[in-house]
């Protein structure tokens, strides 16, 4: 089968010819349609996260159709569609996986880092954290909610679902969640690079209430702050934004180094945390909710082969909305704001 490969931290995937996987007990197999890019990608590729065993498909927000069952799946059958999410595995015994806390537990594994992904024609995957998709989402936009749309989720649960929330960096998380918050009844306040007008009308056009840089303050105190962008000065300057007694959360598996701060800003019950993957309990409740939106999100495509193009776009904050690789472009529907890169 087709695939890109990370052979080596720090330079691009290679396009390879590499065995097709076959499912063990308790996996399926699917043959890959779409498989959205997050910058968690880019964090292994740059080995800001400790160094995945390699070679290793990346690709973490896969959607495809079952084409081979292991021995002892129960719950789902060949022809089903399906996306794989990053959470690929845990250990089950574990203080946190015994708490219902899957999301840290100390063996998790992980689809693209620890376990093959998606950016190939097949994948194998662990059946018991696979999610049946809703229909009517196609697969393209699909794609996107596996991550950016469930850490996006989980990210505005643990900031109290606030009614004046205010979203650091508006790439593919925060333009998904924003649609999720408008929805519920709340104000979003949109904060982007220096300069990047058009990120700013993106955002006030999905329904933000304010958009502007993030060296700026917003005209309003805000409930919460969530942060996407993997930046830690911008810890400070969220701290400041929000009233007494509002978080500050980290949504971003990895991020800058976060500088010295005077207390008076965290002082008054604000507090900072982080967010750490993801569990299945986000995954059903969000996939049940984002239909009943509708959530809606705006990709672009590529061809698998132009993988690397597509990172480099989001590295350079070219993209708006999600970039998804388009694996199987028979097999993949897609519609409304799509485009080629």
């Amino acid at each position: 089968m087709r695939a890109m490969l990370l052979e080596r931290v720090g330079e691009p995937l290679r396009e390879r010819r590499v065995p097709e996987p076959r499912p063990g007990p308790g996996q399926v197999r699917i043959r890959v349609r779409a498989c959205g890019i997050c910058r968690t990608d880019l964090h292994i590729l740059d080995g800001e996260l400790p160094e995945p065993e390699l070679p290793r498909i990346p690709g973490h927000q896969v959607v495809g159709v079952v084409d081979a069952l292991g021995d002892g799946v129960d719950g789902l059958a060949v022809g089903d569609r399906v996306g794989i999410p990053w959470l690929g595995e845990t250990c089950g015994d574990c203080p946190y996986c015994r708490e219902d806390r899957e999301n840290l537990c100390d063996r998790a594994r992980f689809t693209g880092y620890d376990i093959d992904g998606g950016f190939a024609e097949l994948a194998v995957a662990d059946s018991r954290y696979c999610f049946p998709l809703p229909e009517g989402v196609p697969d393209l936009q699909a794609a996107p909610l596996l991550c950016a749309g469930l850490i996006g989720y989980r990210s505005w649960r643990m900031a109290g679902q606030p009614r004046r929330v205010g979203f650091y960096g508006f790439g593919s998380a925060a333009h998904t969640l924003i649609q999720v918050a408008r929805f519920q009844g709340s104000e979003v306040y949109a904060f982007t690079r220096p300069g990047d007008e058009a990120a700013q009308e993106f955002a006030r056009g999905l329904g933000a209430s304010w958009a502007g840089s993030s060296e700026e303050p917003p005209p309003v105190e805000l409930d919460a702050a969530i942060l996407f962008a993997p930046v830690g000065a911008l810890v400070p300057a969220a701290l400041r934004a929000v009233r007494k007694g509002a978080p500050v959360v980290c949504a971003g598996i990895h991020m800058s180094d976060i500088p010295s701060f005077p207390y008076r800003i965290l002082w008054e019950e604000r507090s900072i945390r982080s967010v750490a993957n993801l569990t299945r309990r986000d995954g059903t409740e969000f996939l049940a909710l984002a239909p009943k939106v509708p959530v809606h999100t705006r990709v672009t495509r590529f061809d698998l082969g132009r993988a690397n193009e597509a990172l480099a776009a989001l590295r350079e904050g070219r993209l708006q909305g999600s970039g998804v690789l388009v694996v199987d472009p028979d097999g993949a529907s897609g519609a409304g704001d799509e485009k080629a890169g």
